[in-house]
């Protein structure tokens, strides 16, 4: 008696074998790179045999093709309410300065901790994102409420930096604290939880200090020449012949 399988698994029609493996201290679309260069130097596969890859690796690339449609999206709907908040495209881009250097930080810790870039990282980029925004909304929506009442361009920078400057840590202080314990996780889990927290606690840090630091400095730029030619006309002296006619 020859011996063979208890069951034959078919797929449109053609037998299927399935071979399963666990991934262990690297990602998953690096091993399977790898693994595929491997096959195709040692493995010939003869004619009519293909092999392909599913389970947690064809969910990533499902889950990634999702992410390319709503990442873009979300920072436009970001950008728009902005635009709508503003009515300003100059002050929208300025607070949207945030999401560049959150993703940098973000990006930086994930490197500093050796933490594959994973689709749970690519959703804290996405949270990460609207807290960077929420820190830039509250320091540039006060100078301009300064500079409305009559404040001069730099004494409204400096006063709304200054006054800011309690309600943007607390944010920043609240949201990284609070993902901590994420961070350091090594139960069931830890490997969706790790990268999410990382992201988040270190664009937190780069994005608060762009806020604290660099913001105001961005839009004393964007906004000197403006300042310049309002103190202009303000200071410009009065000159009876500028009028024709008589009284």
């Amino acid at each position: 008696m020859v011996p063979g399988p208890n069951q034959i698994s078919r797929e449109n029609g053609k037998r299927r074998v399935v071979v399963t493996a666990n991934v262990r201290e690297r990602d998953i679309g690096s091993f399977v790179i790898a693994a595929e260069q491997e096959i195709q130097q040692k493995i010939p596969i003869p004619t009519g045999y293909w092999a392909t890859w599913g389970g947690t690796f064809q969910q990533m690339q499902s889950a990634a093709k999702r992410l390319q449609i709503v990442v873009p999206v979300a920072l436009l709907l970001v950008f728009m309410l902005l635009f709508a908040m503003f009515n300003n495209v100059k002050d929208g881009l300025l607070v949207f300065t945030g999401v560049p250097f959150a993703l940098t930080g973000g990006i930086l810790a994930l490197w500093l901790r050796d933490i594959p870039l994973s689709i749970s990282a690519g959703v804290g980029f996405i949270a990460l994102s609207g807290v960077a925004v929420l820190n830039g909304l509250v320091m540039i929506s006060y100078i301009r409420s300064l500079r409305d009442k009559g404040m001069h361009l730099d004494a409204a920078i400096q006063e709304g930096a200054l006054t800011r400057l309690r309600p943007v840590l607390m944010t920043a202080l609240v949201a990284s604290l609070g993902f901590v314990p994420m961070a350091i996780a090594i139960g069931t889990g830890a490997e969706v939880q790790r990268p999410l927290a990382t992201v988040v606690i270190g664009g937190i840090l780069s994005s608060t200090a762009l806020t604290l630091l660099v913001l105001p400095i961005l839009y004393q730029l964007a906004h000197q020449k403006e300042s310049v030619r309002l103190r202009h006309v303000h200071d410009e002296p009065f000159r009876p012949h500028d009028f024709n006619g008589t009284s």
